[in-house]
């Protein structure tokens, strides 16, 4: 053999990475590691028993986050993860740094000795990446750092097989061997010797090398070698020869017997004959001063150093990637600006919206915005041709394929799913009862299978919308909120004003109401505040008889509904987001601190807007011991009479005002005695103040 031709080459490791692999380090960088571009642990593994043509493989898995031992018959290897926050720094990482750090921490272990008790340390590996979670790609390099010696380790004679050097008696007795030594361990270890002893050969750990030598024995190092060419021993060999070099060179002549153990088994029969048997040429490393150099970085597909790329997102089920995308949009949110933001609890609320209008449609898109997995529509419209313009969730055909247009709840429901498989949306086409709508008895039955409807809708979600177009059809449905004690907001337009408000959510016991006095300096608690009749003094009645097309129509300028809808969500996250959740006391805003309460801010009662005038106000009131909607009263009315109560409310005029007492307070008022002045009275008496 001539110098150059007999200088061992060793086949490098080519990096295997499973799906697994890719999904979970998607779901660590969202959840856990956020922008932090610290070192992370990994845990790979390699094989010895590949049939030939295979190449030398370095395997990771979803586990390798976990610290979990390998395989069966496999071998732990250590690795560092540098995961990049931009493509731009992962092209700007310095490689050469990366390869010696670790480099120098397997020569550390290699000039201490761990290396002999762990054999492990001596196969370790860096992963650079990038992850693009927006498109599921993936950029990434290999490192598997290999310490260079002061010259080349040479080959004495070309390598033979191990069948042509000992015998099959021999071969069988090490298999037995190999079998009860790695057997005896926690987990199988890829570095250990053979040891010649009276034509017996014994397999021992790594740190029981000096004692044979000190004995006279002789010894054979063995590793576990994934390669399965025919002539070259796999890449876990170059460090193992640096630490034969550095700890027992001059003992061992500066000769070194190696096999290389590859142990195929099929079908019950086990064969290591065509396992490599190499004698090396070393030299002491022993005296080196400085970190010697290393290689390593793995070639790309085009057999150049360079990173490698997977794009992942066509081999991924597409209702999963918008479902991990709108999760991404979410949790980017917390790594920099609100890590206290709690996505969960948003996610889980389940949102009755009632009226799949202009309204409904928009906050039904801006639930979606903030991760809300299931919505319900109620709606007893169909969908016309002046709908898709203002209303967001309908096109042209939801008006043409049916005689009338398609049902608005349904139609709605149909288009969320469309634009997000993941949701769970339902439209439920129903007709919601209300007060001076009179119930004839043949419309009993229907208005009692609506009635129960709703409230069985009421008592099954977390949070209900008002988005309703007329004043008394949010009667019913705030009455059953409040028996419930459920989240309400509710939303509502003029030509070019809005009110966005959340309910209060009042507990009643025995002795009355709970909204006793609240000093005015301070925030009304949500137990104490209003609902939207809470205003009146009158009861909703019918608010579109003798009414002109326009009056009947709610017409207001188009921007009107963004805003309102906006807003409704947003007055719901916070709510969410609140310690105090719906007894949030209310801000109004007079002060200039942020409420600290709630991670978003402000938590108000009631937002009230002027568009022609770009105002916003953010009044608060307190709840109404007459309301014909939330107090007491009627409350307990309803949970005690029913749907015999319900329809008195429906069909008698004045039956909400009688039984709150509006009808006596009105009398009250009437009676009061008023004082009249003339002008000149009145003048006068202005003057002499």
């Amino acid at each position: 053999m001539t110098q150059e031709s007999n200088v061992l080459q060793f086949v490098p490791f080519n990096s295997f990475l499973d799906g697994g692999f890719w999904h979970k380090l998607s779901d660590n960088k969202l959840n856990h590691y956020g922008l932090d571009e610290s070192i992370k642990p990994l845990t790979a593994w390699y094989y010895n028993g590949d049939s030939t043509g295979m190449p030398c493989r370095m395997n990771l898995e979803y586990t390798a986050f976990d610290n979990v031992g390998p395989p069966a018959r496999c071998f732990r290897a250590h690795g560092n993860l540098y995961n990049k926050n931009t493509l731009d720094s992962f092209k700007e990482a310095d490689k050469k740094q990366l390869l010696e750090e670790l480099g120098s921490e397997i020569w550390k272990a290699v000039t201490t000795g761990s290396a002999i008790t762990d054999p492990s340390k001596l196969s370790q590996f860096v992963l650079l990446a990038f992850a693009d979670l927006k498109k599921y790609h993936y950029y990434f390099w290999f490192a598997f750092p290999a310490i260079c010696p002061k010259t080349d380790f040479t080959l004495v004679k070309k390598p033979s097989k191990l069948s042509d050097k000992f015998s099959t008696e021999q071969i069988s007795q090490l298999i037995d061997s190999y079998n009860n030594f790695q057997n005896s361990l926690k987990e199988y270890v890829g570095y250990f010797i053979i040891v010649e002893d009276t034509n017996t050969l014994i397999i021992d750990q790594l740190e029981n090398t000096q004692k044979y030598l000190d004995d006279g024995k002789k010894v054979l190092f063995g590793f576990a070698d994934p390669s399965t060419v025919e002539s070259h021993p796999g890449w876990p060999l170059r460090n193992y020869l640096s630490l034969i070099s550095y700890h027992w060179c001059k003992q061992l002549n500066n000769k070194v017997d190696i096999i290389c153990f590859r142990y195929v088994s099929q079908a019950g029969i086990h064969n290591i004959g065509h396992s490599l048997y190499l004698t090396v040429n070393i030299s002491t490393m022993s005296d080196i001063q400085d970190i010697p150099k290393c290689v390593g970085w793995e070639k790309n597909e085009r057999q150049k150093l360079g990173p490698r790329f997977v794009n992942l997102s066509s081999s991924m089920d597409p209702s999963r990637l918008a479902e991990s995308a709108v999760d991404l949009n979410l949790k980017l949110m917390r790594w920099r600006l609100l890590p206290e933001l709690d996505l969960d609890v948003i996610s889980q609320t389940k949102c009755l919206l009632l009226g799949a209008g202009t309204l409904g449609c928009n906050v039904a898109r801006c639930l979606l915005g903030w991760g809300v997995r299931n919505i319900t529509f109620i709606d007893n419209g169909r969908v016309s041709y002046s709908n898709p313009v203002r209303q967001t969730l309908f096109v042209f055909n939801d008006c043409k394929e049916t005689a009338g247009g398609l049902l608005k709840a349904e139609a709605a429901a149909d288009s969320l799913k469309k634009i997000f498989p993941g949701v769970n949306a339902t439209g439920v086409n129903i007709s919601i009862p209300m007060p001076g709508h009179t119930i004839t008895d043949g419309a009993i039955k229907q208005t009692k299978d609506d009635i129960e409807t709703l409230e069985k809708l009421v008592s099954a979600h977390d949070a209900i919308f008002l988005l309703l177009d007329t004043r008394e059809s949010r009667w019913l449905p705030t009455l059953m909120a409040a028996s419930k004690q459920k989240t309400v907001i509710c939303a509502a337009l003029g030509f070019d004003t809005f009110l966005v408000m959340r309910h209060g959510n009042q507990s009643y016991t025995d002795t009355g109401t709970s909204n006793v006095n609240i000093p005015l300096s301070q925030p009304i608690p949500g137990n104490h505040l209003g609902c939207y009749f809470c205003n009146d003094v009158v009861a909703p009645g019918d608010s579109t008889r003798d009414r002109t097309l326009d009056q009947q129509c709610t017409v207001s300028r188009p921007g009107m509904s963004f805003i309102a809808s906006a807003l409704a969500v947003e007055l719901l996250v916070s709510l969410l987001q609140h310690k105090d959740k719906q007894t949030a006391p209310a801000d109004t805003g007079v002060n200039d601190e942020i409420n600290t309460e709630c991670s978003l801010g402000l938590v108000p009662h009631q937002i009230r807007g002027f568009l022609s005038r770009y105002q916003q106000i953010m009044p608060a009131s307190r709840a109404f011991d007459k309301c014909t909607a939330c107090s007491k009263t009627v409350v307990q009315a309803y949970k005690d009479g029913g749907i015999e109560f319900l329809l008195k409310a429906f069909n008698e005029p004045h039956y909400l005002e009688d039984l709150t007492g509006l009808t006596l307070m009105h009398q009250e008022t009437a009676d009061a005695e008023v004082w009249d002045f003339d002008d000149e009275e009145e003048f006068s008496s202005m003057d002499t103040q």
